[in-house]
């Protein structure tokens, strides 16, 4: 089958360098799928599950902000946090789900920036718990 080079690197580090048969990820215009021989392109990450197909198996994960660019069957996504599934706490992100619904529960008291944090934060602890619950 044919493949691809993939890299993801966060600020955290490198967290997957090989080669890989598909790549789907959230961008901030929806979902895109990755295959080899993809034409060149760059976009800006969204907030959703990345997955990962290489060696015929799928790995999924939460992947949110940064960029992804494909340039001649290399593909670098440099997500700003990306967490494979197998290593969410999903206890974590339920509690900040919570977290977030109560203070948003309060919308009313908040200033526009304070509710733009909440609603960011509710929608990554979403993300975070729906990838996880996937495993």
């Amino acid at each position: 089958m044919a493949t691809f080079n993939l890299q993801i690197v966060t600020p955290d580090g490198l967290m997957f360098s090989g080669e890989a048969e598909s790549l789907t990820v959230r961008t901030v215009e929806g979902d895109v799928g990755i295959l080899p021989n993809h034409i060149n392109f760059l976009t800006a990450l969204g907030m959703g599950e990345a997955r990962i197909v290489t060696g015929g198996v799928t790995r999924r994960a939460a992947c949110i902000g940064g960029m992804l660019s494909v340039r001649n069957n290399e593909v670098n996504l440099v997500p700003t946090t990306f967490e494979w599934a197998d290593e969410i706490d999903l206890d974590r992100a339920n509690r900040a789900r919570q977290a977030a619904e109560e203070k948003l529960s309060h919308r009313n008291t908040l200033s526009d920036q304070e509710l733009a944090v909440a609603e960011a934060k509710l929608k990554r602890a979403l993300v975070r718990s729906g990838v996880a619950a996937r495993r």
